[in-house]
C-alpha cells in the first residue's frame, strides 16, 4: 500500500508532462516529497521546453518523445496526465502489474483535509469556479481555488489548506474518471451544463455523461448538488443522487433553487420566494453569464452568504481571460477573445451574445481540429450573425464550411496574424472581430490558451 503522505524514495512515474502546467505542478510536488521521479511524454524535449524550464531541482529522469513499456512495470506509483485515455496500452500494462494509478485530482482528494466545492460542465466550469471563489471568499476569508485555471493548480495550493478552508475545485470529465476508484465526490457539486464534447475521446455521448456524473455518484444525504434545470443531461443526472438538490434555471420556476422573475434573481425554497438582486443595467452582459450568476447565487444562499454580498460580487465580476474577453478597439472595430470556446455550442453562445441580426457585424475566426462534433447549428448561427467567417486549417473547419450556406468564408488559414489581417481588410466601423473557434486548437497551436495569446499579441501589435 502506498502512503501518500510519505513518498520519500518511492519510484513515481509521471505520464504526460504536458504544456498546461498541471504536470509541472505534480512533478514539483513530488520532488518536495523526495520521491524518485521519472517523467515520460510523447512530446520531445524541444516541444516541452516551456514546461521543463519550470521544474525544480531533484532526483528526476526523463524519457521524452515516447514511452517505454519497462517503465510501466517497475514503478511504485504512476500519476497520469488527465488527457491520457483509459484505453492506453501503457495504462493497461500498469494495471496488469498492479501498479497504483492516480491523477492530480485524485491526489488532491486523497490529501485535502477540507470539504470540497467541485465544479464541472462542458462549458463555463472555469468561469463559474472563479465566480464562486470570489463569492465565497467575500464571506469566508480562508478560501482557495484550484483546477485548470492558470495560476491556480491543484497541488500548488494543497499545502495551505486547513480543515476549515473553503476549497473550490474545477474538475474535468478526465479528472473525474481518474479519481473514480476513490469512490469520492465533492461535498458540494455544481454542474453548469452538459453538451457534446470530447467525442474523439469517448465512444458515445452516454460515456461522456457517465464520466461527468461521477461528480454526483458518490455523494451522500449530507452533500449538495447544484444543477442546471434547463439542461436535459444534467436533469437526468440527478435522478439517482442521494444528495440534497438545488436547481438553477433562467427559463422556469424551480421548487428549490434560483430563477429569473421580472429581471430579478430569486431564491425559491418550495413556496417561499426571496429576491436576491436585480440584473437590470448590469455592466457585464448577463445573457452570456446568466447560468453562472444563478448557480453562484444558489450556492451563496446554501452557504448563508448575505444577499448584498452576492449582488456585489456578481455585479463586479468581469469574467476570466480567454472567455469572451473584450480586448478593446482598433479603428472603431471591437476585438473579442473567446479561445476557450472549443465546442460549437460555446461559439454559438458568443454569436448570440454579440450578434446583430439587423446588421451582420461579426467577422468570426473559427475552426481547427475536430473532436467528432456536429457543426450543423453553428453554421446556421454563422449565417445569422456573421458577415464573414475565417477558418483555420483543420478537419473541424472542413465540417463548419459545409454547414455555412449564406456567409462568405475564407478557409485553410494557417496562422493567427494572417487571419486577423484578413479580418481587418473586410471590417468596417462598428464591426466585431471575434475569435470563438468552436473547435480544438491542436495542429496549429500548442493549446487553446496559446491560440488566445497569439490573438492578443497580434491585436496589440496591429
Amino acid at each position: 500500500m502506498i502512503d501518500f503522505n510519505n513518498l520519500k524514495n518511492k519510484k513515481v512515474l509521471v505520464m504526460g508532462l504536458g504544456l498546461h502546467g498541471g504536470g509541472v505542478s505534480v512533478v514539483n510536488w513530488l520532488l518536495k516529497q523526495k520521491a524518485k521521479v521519472l517523467v515520460t511524454d510523447l512530446k520531445t524535449k524541444a516541444e516541452l521546453k516551456v514546461s521543463l524550464d519550470k521544474i525544480n531541482n531533484g532526483e528526476i529522469e526523463y524519457v521524452l518523445g515516447g514511452h517505454r513499456e519497462k517503465d510501466f512495470k517497475k514503478a511504485d506509483l504512476i500519476i497520469r496526465n488527465p488527457s491520457v485515455p483509459s484505453n492506453s496500452k501503457y495504462i493497461k500494462l500498469a494495471k496488469t502489474n498492479n501498479i497504483p494509478l492516480e491523477n492530480e485530482a485524485s491526489l488532491f482528494f486523497r490529501l485535502c483535509p477540507a470539504p470540497i466545492i467541485g465544479v464541472t460542465g462542458s462549458k463555463g466550469k472555469s468561469t463559474l469556479s472563479y465566480l464562486i471563489y470570489k463569492l465565497v471568499k467575500s464571506h469566508y476569508q480562508d478560501t482557495v481555488i484550484a483546477g485548470n485555471i492558470r495560476d491556480y493548480l491543484m497541488l500548488d495550493v494543497l499545502a495551505g489548506i486547513k480543515k476549515t478552508t473553503k476549497v473550490v475545485l474545477e474538475l474535468s470529465s478526465w479528472h473525474l474518471e481518474g479519481m473514480s476508484h476513490l469512490k469520492k465526490s465533492p461535498h458540494m457539486a455544481l454542474i453548469t451544463n452538459i453538451m457534446p464534447e470530447h467525442l474523439n475521446r469517448y465512444d458515445s455521448m452516454d460515456d461522456y455523461v457517465k464520466a461527468k456524473n461521477l461528480i454526483l455518484k458518490f455523494q451522500n444525504k449530507n452533500d449538495w448538488a447544484i444543477v442546471n434545470a434547463d439542461n436535459t443531461y444534467t436533469r437526468q443526472m440527478t435522478k439517482k443522487t442521494p444528495s440534497q438538490l438545488c436547481y438553477f434555471s433562467s427559463k422556469k420556476i424551480v421548487k428549490h433553487g434560483t430563477t429569473i422573475i421580472d429581471e430579478n434573481i430569486y431564491f425559491i425554497n418550495r413556496s417561499k420566494k426571496e429576491k436576491i438582486f436585480s440584473i437590470e443595467n448590469m455592466e457585464i452582459k448577463p445573457e452570456h453569464n446568466l447560468e453562472y450568476f444563478l448557480a453562484a447565487s444558489c450556492l451563496g444562499k446554501i452557504l448563508k452568504i448575505p444577499n448584498k454580498k452576492i449582488e456585489k460580487v456578481i455585479k463586479k465580476f468581469k469574467g476570466l481571460p480567454d472567455r469572451l474577453e473584450f480586448l478593446g478597439q482598433k479603428k472603431e472595430i471591437k476585438f473579442y477573445n473567446d479561445t476557450t470556446a472549443t465546442v460549437p455550442q460555446a461559439a454559438i453562445s458568443a454569436l448570440k451574445t454579440l450578434g446583430n441580426t439587423d446588421h451582420k457585424n461579426i467577422i468570426l475566426l473559427a475552426g481547427g481540429a475536430d473532436k467528432n462534433l456536429d457543426y450543423y447549428l453553428m453554421g446556421k448561427y454563422i449565417d445569422k450573425y456573421c458577415k464573414l467567417s475565417i477558418l483555420f486549417k483543420g478537419k473541424a473547419s472542413d465540417k463548419i464550411e459545409k454547414t455555412i450556406k449564406k456567409t462568405r468564408c475564407l478557409d485553410n488559414i494557417k496562422n493567427m496574424k494572417k487571419a486577423i489581417l484578413l479580418a481587418l481588410k473586410e471590417a468596417e466601423e462598428g464591426d466585431i472581430i471575434l475569435l470563438s473557434p468552436g473547435a480544438a486548437s491542436f495542429g496549429l497551436f500548442k493549446h487553446e490558451f496559446d491560440r488566445g495569446d497569439r490573438f492578443k499579441t497580434v491585436y496589440k501589435n496591429i
